[in-house]
């Protein structure tokens, strides 16, 4: 069995003690590879600094995500595209947030589409965030739809009509976590109507929304095998064949070992 943790932020202070025991449960638990995003300036070298540190496990993301986007937000973006891209599997975590503010909506629109572009000439898959956002987000989308590279559309929690909508972008995945174990959920009876296993990727978003029955603690990578294994009950399958399935989507969709 092999798994990739597509999203997790195994960079922030809530790791700083314990990251190698972090790892070593990951690998324990078949976690073969981590992705981690970026969110900004400091960021950005925190996760290449951890890539370097574990080559070939964790993979770097590049990105300006949108709850940090304020006024200063071309500097920002400046400074971190200075950075050397070559490294970088994907460009995220990126996208539109409208959900506690619309402060700094047309910030974050101007900030995706330069973002969006960066991945076009790059090459670059996106690792997109949405909350409360869909339709701005997919209009920004279709007018770049003949030239996206795929990606993600990160933390999937919506209804089957909006995953529909998003399955319309040809090489992007959905992205699906710990919500989907969460006794509330519909995603569980909605996902195999709608969506192939051949457009799923699976996260943790760690240390957020860890599964059930970890659910309210830290999370972390090691829990992804949560995830499976109730989209393998949903799906009707061996949590082996799953598996397999996702991990060729992961390896496609992110080149992974042409980055090392």
């Amino acid at each position: 069995m092999k798994l990739v943790d597509t999203h997790a932020h195994l960079d922030g202070e809530e790791f700083k003690d314990d990251l190698i025991l972090v790892v070593e449960r990951a690998v324990e638990k078949a976690v073969h590879h981590v992705l981690l995003p970026s969110i900004n300036l400091a960021s950005v070298d925190r996760v290449l600094e951890l890539s370097r540190e574990y080559k070939g496990y964790f993979y770097p993301m590049i990105g300006l995500h949108p709850e940090e986007v304020k006024a200063d937000w071309r500097e920002q973006l400046r400074l971190i595209r200075e950075k050397d891209c070559s490294q970088f599997v994907a460009i995220g975590e990126v996208g539109l947030d409208f959900y506690w503010s619309r402060e700094f909506e047309h910030e974050q629109i101007e900030a995706f589409r330069e973002q969006v572009e960066w991945a076009i000439d790059t090459k670059r898959p996106l690792m997109i965030h949405c909350r409360k956002a869909q339709n701005e987000m997919v209009a920004l989308l279709n007018d770049y739809r003949d030239q996206l590279h795929g990606g993600v559309f990160h933390c999937f929690t919506g209804n089957a009509r909006e995953a529909e909508q998003l399955l319309q972008f040809p090489n992007f995945m959905l992205g699906i976590g710990g919500v989907l174990t969460f006794k509330n959920s519909p995603l569980a009876e909605m996902l195999p109507t709608v969506v192939p296993l051949s457009r799923i990727v699976l996260e943790t978003d760690a240390p957020y929304m860890a599964p059930v029955p970890m659910r309210g603690k830290r999370n972390e990578s090691a829990y992804l095998r949560y995830v499976l294994k109730r989209l393998a009950e949903a799906y009707g399958m061996r949590e082996e064949k799953v598996s397999d399935i996702i991990f060729e989507n992961t390896i496609r969709i992110f080149h992974l070992y042409s980055r090392l």
